[in-house]
């Protein structure tokens, strides 16, 4: 995966609450985390990965939309 740093701009923070609300029940504290502020992520199905593959190209392209719509091309390559 490519990461555009191009469409940053056009990312809100709705986007990310979104997409961090899809994974936070991989993160597993560990039994002291009050202490010691660590924990764990545990793995992923072969489903789930195609679920996060499924989340990120809509993603992306929901952002090349708002760049276009702003008008800016959002293939700018940096």
């Amino acid at each position: 995966m490519k990461l555009r740093l191009d469409l940053l701009k056009h990312l809100t923070t709705e986007d990310v609450i979104r997409e961090a609300e899809a994974t936070v029940h991989r993160f597993k504290p560990e039994p002291l985390f009050s202490t010691t502020g660590t924990g764990s992520l545990s793995s992923a199905s072969t489903q789930e990965r195609a679920r996060e593959v499924a989340h990120s190209t809509a993603l992306t392209q929901s952002l090349e939309q708002r760049a276009r719509q702003s008008g800016q091309s959002g293939t700018d390559k940096k």
